[in-house]
């Protein structure tokens, strides 16, 4: 198998495969969301780190107060007509991170942020398969609408056949009854194809964000050649691991579950915060700005909590259940992931050796279908025998094509369990 690159869908060389999986990227509205949960996830990195930064605000007031004679102990004889009160603060504080709560959340925004870009890479990973498949869908529809038009054909002129052997006197009307039923059950069979072709077409207008009524696929019949079974070299665990989106997902998951248990721990130890203020206060905008109207206060504030009825201590508890339950899920992803490279390449091994038989079958009945409309048109055989045949020849034929669609299709579901070229190196 070559080198999977970012175009897997390369390998199997169909330019209008080509084509419609590069329409994904910008058109499908699930890839769309994915990006924006990214980017969403690629910010809080910065909403987190902004608290390892100190706070300043600013916030100029004026105001004019009077004081009411009537106030309850208040003396009338100091009552004034009002005073103004001109203040221009520059406030800031500061929590010094003394247990690394701070720098741990950071840390699991960025954990998390990564997960997320995982995450991306395995919906545009998902898409481009299902896109694959679906339109290999098609295709195998278009090959057995084919065939299905050809044996309407034959059976056709079997029909023909069958009604001058009848005027003739030569064949009773039973054989043409039969040859009638035979024909109609391929048109049946050709129409019902076309249904399932329909949804599959549509299914693909879909995924490139295009209204199904005003997408068509011209008809071509399958023709891709499944890429060869790849050689998995010895150290595959390790590489599945690097190159697969989800397990990297949960693998940082993981990690970001992992900050949540130290930052809840943190909250057992004390904070200690830095405050300060500084400004002008005048009252009037005569002496507002002058050097005898400043005014400064700075110390820092010392906090702990000294009960909160076990709170803190559930919120540890959730932390620790949260990350088990992440790495059950990375395991599990895990061994998933194996599970999904065996089973396509058992797929894959076992569908090549079954090809080379049904084509032997086919062959074998097709074979059979010619001697018996030789012996039937000879008076040898009853038309019962060349039904029987015309049966297993059109089912063998169908198997033959049904056998290329799975081949196919395993071999995209196999470049989708190796990560489709994607490695933990592109996650930012």
């Amino acid at each position: 198998m070559p080198q999977l690159k970012g175009n897997w869908w390369e390998l199997f060389g169909d330019p209008q495969l080509n084509a419609l999986e590069a329409r994904v990227e910008g058109a499908n509205q699930t890839l769309k969301m994915a990006d924006a949960n990214f980017r969403a996830a690629h910010a809080n990195i910065a909403y987190n780190r902004a608290a390892e930064a100190p706070t300043i605000g600013i916030a100029p007031s004026i105001s004019a107060v009077r004081d009411s004679a009537n106030q309850p102990y208040l003396s009338k004889t100091i009552v004034n007509n009002g005073i103004g009160n001109f203040t221009l603060p520059l406030e800031l504080d500061y929590e010094l991170d003394l247990w690394g709560r701070i720098h741990r959340q950071v840390t699991a925004a960025r954990e998390q942020a990564q997960a997320s870009a995982a995450d991306l890479a395995n919906t545009r990973l998902s898409l481009h398969a299902e896109l694959a498949i679906d339109y290999m869908e098609v295709r195998s529809a278009d090959a057995q609408i084919k065939l299905l038009n050809d044996t309407v054909k034959a059976y056709t002129d079997a029909v023909n056949l069958t009604r001058d052997r009848y005027e003739g006197g030569v064949s009773p009307l039973s054989d043409l009854s039969q040859a009638r039923t035979q024909l109609d059950s391929a048109r049946v069979l050709e129409t019902d194809i076309s249904v399932t072709r329909a949804q599959y077409e549509h299914a693909i207008a879909i995924l490139i964000g295009v209204p199904p009524a005003q997408f068509t696929l011209a008809p071509v019949p399958l023709n891709l050649n499944p890429p060869k079974t790849p050689d998995i070299p010895g150290t595959l665990p390790s590489q599945l691991l690097e190159r697969r989106p989800d397990i990297a997902s949960s693998e940082r998951q993981m990690a970001a579950a992992n900050e949540q248990i130290g930052i809840a721990q943190a909250a057992y130890y004390p904070t200690l915060s830095l405050s300060a203020i500084a400004g002008l206060q005048g009252t009037s905008a005569l002496n507002w700005f002058t050097w005898p109207s400043r005014f400064w206060a700075v110390g820092p504030t010392f906090s702990e909590t000294l009960f909160d009825a076990g709170r803190r201590r559930a919120v540890r508890t959730i932390a620790s259940a949260n990350y088990d339950a992440t790495v059950a899920n990375y395991r599990q992803t895990t061994l998933t992931a194996f599970q999904q490279v065996e089973d396509n390449l058992a797929a894959l091994r076992i569908l090549e050796v079954e090809a080379q038989q049904q084509h032997e079958s086919t062959d074998s009945a097709e074979q059979s279908l010619d001697l018996s409309q030789t012996r039937y048109e000879g008076g040898a055989d009853t038309y019962l025998q060349v039904i029987t045949w015309q049966t297993a020849a059109l089912n063998n034929e169908r198997n033959d094509i049904d056998i290329m669609r799975r081949r196919t299709e395993a071999s995209v579901v196999l470049i989708k369990a190796l990560g489709g070229g994607w490695n933990t190196t592109q996650l930012p």
